[in-house]
């Protein structure tokens, strides 16, 4: 939990900034070389970072879950990070707008929609389902293309 608390920490000290003014474009998912490169992002950023890094301190992949979600108090769609210390327990939330971390039980304020990792795609109804490999995702397939080339962009604008 202490790795949970301390990579959700350091990255929310980075700011805000929507992809329109950053990147030039609606929606695009900056690898984290890219994140904290530019110095802030989005909360897509925000939540990938938070994942990679949380995968090169060894927590397995089948425990972490990018999770879309809609933020019901600022009636707009978000992105968070589950971690599920067990397959069947209460996943814990870290996320850029609350820097507590906190169990998805205590999280009223988000409605999930879908999820995935690096593998696998779900559908968050009452009981979520697979849809499908991650890899229907084309954001997350850009994002995978440009790490590994490590072909990244500069952003529009320097914070």
């Amino acid at each position: 939990m202490q790795q949970l608390h301390q990579i959700n920490d350091y990255f929310n000290q980075l700011r805000f900034i929507p992809d329109s003014k950053l990147w030039g474009q609606d929606d695009y998912w900056a690898t984290p070389l890219e994140f904290i490169g530019s110095n802030g992002g989005d909360c897509e950023d925000f939540t990938i970072a938070k994942y990679f890094s949380l995968r090169e301190l060894g927590i397995s992949d089948t425990q972490l879950r990018l999770v879309y979600v809609k933020a019901i108090k600022l009636n707009q769609f978000h992105m968070v990070l589950a971690y599920y210390p067990t397959p069947s327990s209460d996943p814990f939330i870290l996320d850029n707008l609350i820097p507590e971390v906190m169990a998805a039980s205590k999280r009223h304020d988000l409605k999930p929609i879908y999820s995935f990792n690096g593998d696998k795609l779900w559908l968050m109804k009452t009981n979520p389902q697979v849809a499908g490999e991650a890899s229907r995702l084309s954001l997350w397939n850009d994002l995978r293309e440009r790490q590994s080339s490590m072909m990244l962009k500069r952003p529009k604008i320097q914070l």
